[in-house]
């Protein structure tokens, strides 16, 4: 059937940056200060935990003791060391019971209780030189991190006979969060120089190099104040810092590359350059769009999970990849139509290359090397398809094994003050301190109540210790020590049996193991939704793209199937503690929660990144030419090069994230950097092609109603060719010369 020659459609968005480029420019740099004004100070209004459900019973425990019993939730602690003497000696004595009342006196600070005070072993170290204060900073993070900041150094340091460090949980987090705050300058300073060496290298032109550079650095910035307005009415992690940076520099890079190489390539046909960004954002910057949705799409999943932690992950990346997009399809345009043909100034290459003309992104058509791949792998698509599947598979088996605890003070380097405290209290204090399981006791009963449910608790296996109870008003609680570890199965279990035990008043247990087992509860229930949402949307969205059924599903199982490498490494490497000298972090045996679902969401959205360039080729070269196996082979040498450079450049930006001192965001940046080259690698490059050949034809079936929804709703890159003269495909920037 011949299609109708129909003049190009050019986007309203279009039309205003090519009619006023200048004034386009002008907007985004007021924006950009207002949001620079905004942003300023965000990471101070940021949150260090959440990763708790606030919905669950252990939260609602910990608060009514914060409430009612504020001497039962110490959050400061001072490990008081007495050097060659005892804790016992009578100067040791005296000037840590005064040290202990100066505490008191401060304001802020509650519940101040010591062993001195107590004689309570589980305060006193084994060896008998050291013991501990402890006490509760009251207020909101942010309240007790300023509290924490005005009386540490008082207390810091040499006291007399004494040397005293400071810990506890409010310590862990403000330590954490000043720590998170340093990483991230130093990951800025060490990724935008090498990614600007990176992209002159795939550019060639300095110009060119620095405007996916400028896009980025856009996106950050509003992303920063999109968070800092959401502080205003929700609690939003610092983590989430972390991927605001590393999404907004390298979303941006992978969009302003097919943006730029495909103005370049229309600049290079003789197109003036309206003329040239009208074609490249009909044709480029919809796909741009689009795959900016379906990483929109696989965040958002994170929505749906109750912890913060989790959430502010989603509202920083869904900010910044919209915004990311938004600036590669409105501020990048009118940056080359100023430009011109003078986006290829400043060819840094002709310093080392004589004679080398001009060429942009070289990699994706340079030469045939991707398409000798691509010829390759589908001649022998069975061994490609079987052979690599089965090595993703036996990458990813590690995480068969995989075991889920909580964030806690090794979280921080070895050398943090906070960490070396609370290690101290592992190693040389008797028990579990800090480990054990508060039990609350709502409504009036008597002391033979209690007495009767203290003997049914000790009673339960696992069961060390049983403290209490401590009675205010209609109110008591409970404390339990279980025999082995703060979290281990047994401790889990523990949790199970104290909720079910029989008792004459309401029950709510918290403590450490009772949080991981909300913690697990709450995602294991929300899990289900998260996936079918992901699985559901990114169906839809593909679908939208080429039309097939066959080729949606083909894109969420091999997606899937890229991201076994990162889960099999972080459980080999961060659970199980190999390479820990090497990366520089404390191995705890086992995986925080959260963390599978966060990497998850944001290395699946990513794989799409890449997947829907590859995909959206192919399919403009399938309807070009009906030709399957040619689609697939001239769909990979266009894009496979430049997929490559973005994929690394990318994983660039994630290993300067994963220098970060913190074990998390140093798991976060080093396994989704693993999962990026995977993908684009391995799976973009070996996988997708030989699955495509084994489907062949099939590979675009769809049943008549769905193939006229995608007539009507549809998206493809390119407007349809006439077919009585087909205008060439033009050979990518970087085959230029």
């Amino acid at each position: 059937m011949t299609e109708v020659n129909r003049p190009p459609r050019v986007g309203g968005w279009t039309r205003f940056v090519t009619a006023r480029p200048g004034l386009s420019l002008l907007a985004a740099l007021v924006l950009t200060v207002l949001a620079v004004l905004a942003g300023s100070g965000v990471a101070g209004k940021l949150g260090s935990g959440g990763w708790e459900d606030p919905d669950a019973e252990s939260t609602y425990a910990t608060e009514a003791l914060e409430r009612e019993f504020p001497d039962s939730q110490p959050n400061l602690l001072l490990l008081v060391g007495s050097g060659r003497a005892s804790v016992d000696d009578p100067a040791v004595t005296a000037e840590a019971t005064r040290l202990a009342e100066r505490l008191s006196a401060e304001k802020g600070v509650v519940g101040v209780g010591s062993y001195w005070q107590t004689k309570a072993l589980a305060l006193r170290a084994e060896d008998g030189h050291e013991a501990v204060i402890a006490a509760r900073i009251t207020g909101d993070e942010k309240t007790m991190g300023e509290t924490l900041d005005r009386i540490a150094p008082s207390y810091r340091g040499t006291q007399g006979p004494l040397e005293v460090r400071v810990g506890g949980i409010v310590a862990v987090r403000h330590e954490m969060q000043t720590i998170i705050q340093e990483d991230l300058t130093r990951a800025e300073l060490i990724a935008l120089p090498v990614t600007l060496v990176l992209l002159v290298m795939v550019f060639g032109s300095a110009v060119a190099a620095l405007l996916p550079l400028g896009i980025g650095i856009v996106a950050i910035l509003g992303t920063n104040a999109v968070l800092a307005g959401l502080t205003e009415f929700t609690d939003v992690s610092v983590f989430a810092m972390n991927l605001t940076t590393a999404l907004g520099l390298g979303l941006a890079i992978d969009y302003a590359l097919f943006i730029v190489r495909r103005f370049r390539e229309e600049l290079s046909g003789g197109a003036d350059p309206a003329a040239a960004i009208g074609t490249t954002l009909r044709t480029a910057g919809r796909t741009v769009l689009f795959s900016a949705l379906t990483v929109a799409v696989s965040l958002a999943a994170m929505l749906v999970f109750p912890q913060y932690f989790l959430r502010s992950f989603a509202y920083a990346g869904i900010a910044v990849v919209l915004l990311a997009a938004a600036a590669a399809l409105i501020l990048l345009p009118a940056a080359l139509v100023l430009l011109g043909h003078r986006v290829d100034s400043l060819d840094l290459r002709r310093l080392f290359q004589r004679g080398r003309a001009k060429d942009a992104a070289p990699g994706p058509d340079a030469g045939t090397a991707w398409g000798r791949a691509a010829t390759l792998v589908m001649r022998r698509a069975p061994f490609f398809a079987l052979g690599t599947t089965a090595v993703l598979v036996l990458l990813g088996l590690p995480f068969l094994g995989v075991k889920f605890g909580t964030a806690d003070d090794r979280q921080l380097p070895s050398s943090a003050e906070s960490h070396v405290v609370q290690q101290h209290i592992r190693d040389g204090f008797p028990g579990s301190p800090g480990g054990g399981l508060e039990v609350l006791a709502e409504g009036r009963a008597t002391p033979a109540e209690y007495a009767a449910y203290k003997e049914r608790v000790a009673a339960l296996p696992g069961v060390a210790r049983v403290d209490g109870p401590l009675v205010h008003g209609d109110a008591a609680y409970f404390t339990v020590q279980p025999e082995g570890e703060a979290v281990d199965a047994a401790a889990q279990r523990l949790v199970g049996d104290l909720r079910a035990t029989e008792a004459p008043f309401d029950t709510k247990v918290t403590g450490a193991a009772a949080v991981l087992v909300d913690s697990k509860d709450a995602i294991g229930g929300r899990l289900p939704l998260a996936a079918v949402f992901i699985t559901v949307v990114t169906l839809l969205l593909v679908f939208l793209l080429t039309g097939s059924v066959l080729i949606p599903v083909q894109a969420v199982l091999l997606n899937a199937l890229s991201l076994t490498a990162m889960f099999g490494a972080v459980v080999w490497v961060f659970q199980d503690g190999h390479l820990s000298g090497l990366l520089g972090f404390t191995g705890t045996g086992s995986i925080e929660t959260t963390l599978p679902v966060l990497m998850f969401c944001v290395a699946f959205g990513l794989s799409m990144d890449y997947g829907v360039f590859l995909l959206s080729r192919i399919k403009e070269e399938h309807d070009r030419s009906g030709d399957h196996e040619g689609a697939v082979r001239l769909g990979l040498q266009r894009t496979g090069g430049l997929i490559t450079a973005a994929a690394v450049i990318l994983a660039v930006v994630m290993v300067a994230i994963g220098t970060s001192r913190v074990t998390n965001t140093k798991m976060l940046g080093l396994g989704i950097a693993l999962a990026v080259l995977m993908d684009a690698m391995v799976v973009r490059s070996l996988l997708v092609p030989a699955i495509m050949r084994l489907t062949g034809r099939a590979t675009w079936w769809a049943p008549a109603p769905l193939r006229r929804f995608h007539q009507r709703f549809g998206l493809s890159e390119g407007e349809p060719a006439p077919t009585a003269a087909p205008a060439p495909e033009p050979d990518a920037v970087g085959a230029r010369g």
